[in-house]
């Protein structure tokens, strides 16, 4: 492997395999330095795993995963991560100030000056015991070791999941704040999609251990559409007959009306979602969040989505 440093992380038909079946299958993407991806899936779909095989924890059954160019788990790429899982594993019984001075003897290049400010700033005693912080003081504590790091890549594995809403948006902002101060690419995992909207500007989405989706988000958006219109009683779906099937990701009937998310080409679904006599379609771009919904709930299995800028 070669140094890469345009691409975070790279997979080439990666795969890892479990005594239960494949957690991951055939997964080749590229996701881009300097970017903030939303990593999205249901229960199951294989997040952690990929978060486990990008630090070096667990090893690929099949394929190649890189980081930065280098293998996982190798001094170039454990030198470039920080990896921040839902559990926050601390020391309950080491002070805040033990905890920031193990994180410093275990990292050559550690930030304390940024470390401590993000402990501060949270109000929190450097004698304070770990194990007697609130959740979201916790999670403050973690992110400062993360941050204290000065990583290149930053993965968070669900970590805001334990946290009360405000609590949430408080620590989401430090995130944002600290990434853009800093340049930082990360990796993030959550299932509250509206905050993935807010702060993401890549996707890939993962769905029974494949790539569903893999690109810019602005760009996926603006490669679908939204709409809306009575349901035609003749097809089991109720979008027009007419209309190409494989560019439905997913359709779905409530009452009278169909509302559906098409992709690939936007003009002509638009033409002949529009042309179908007698009725009286709205037609939208989709959000974000609209998006990755639709490709959650769907059944259907079309090739993955990438945009261009992903592909190349």
């Amino acid at each position: 492997m070669t140094d890469d440093p345009t691409t975070a992380l790279r997979a080439t038909r990666l795969g890892r395999r479990f005594r239960g079946g494949w957690a991951l299958r055939d997964c080749d993407f590229a996701l881009p330095a300097g970017r903030i991806t939303a990593l999205v899936g249901p229960n199951g779909a294989g997040k952690s795993t990929l978060f486990h095989l990008a630090t070096g924890l667990l090893r690929p059954t099949a394929g190649e995963l890189s980081v930065f160019g280098a293998e996982p788990g190798s001094p170039a790429a454990r030198e470039r991560i920080a990896f921040l899982a839902q559990d926050k594993p601390l020391y309950p019984r080491f002070t805040v100030e033990e905890t920031l001075r193990f994180g410093r003897e275990l990292n050559r290049d550690w930030d304390a000056a940024s470390a401590e400010r993000i402990v501060r700033a949270g109000d929190i005693p450097l004698d304070a015991r770990v194990g007697a912080l609130s959740p979201g003081q916790a999670t403050r504590i973690a992110l400062a070791l993360a941050f204290g790091k000065r990583p290149d890549l930053l993965l968070l594995d669900e970590p805001l999941a334990d946290l009360d809403p405000l609590v949430r948006i408080e620590a989401m902002g430090l995130v944002m704040a600290e990434v853009a101060d800093r340049g930082i690419t990360v990796v993030l995992s959550s299932h509250v999609l509206s905050e993935l909207e807010n702060a993401c500007d890549h996707v890939l989405l993962l769905k029974h251990g494949a790539v569903r989706l893999d690109g810019d988000a602005q760009q996926l958006c603006e490669a679908h559409v939204r709409v809306t219109g009575l349901a035609d009683p003749s097809s089991d779906d109720g979008l027009p007959p007419a209309l190409d099937r494989s560019g439905v990701v997913e359709a779905s009937v409530t009452g009278r009306q169909v509302h559906a998310l098409l992709r690939d080409d936007r003009a002509a679904a638009r033409r002949l979602i529009t042309s179908a006599p007698g009725d009286r379609w709205v037609v939208e771009d989709p959000s974000l969040e609209d998006l990755l919904l639709a490709y959650l709930r769907s059944d259907r299995t079309p090739a993955p989505t990438a945009t261009a800028e992903a592909a190349a």
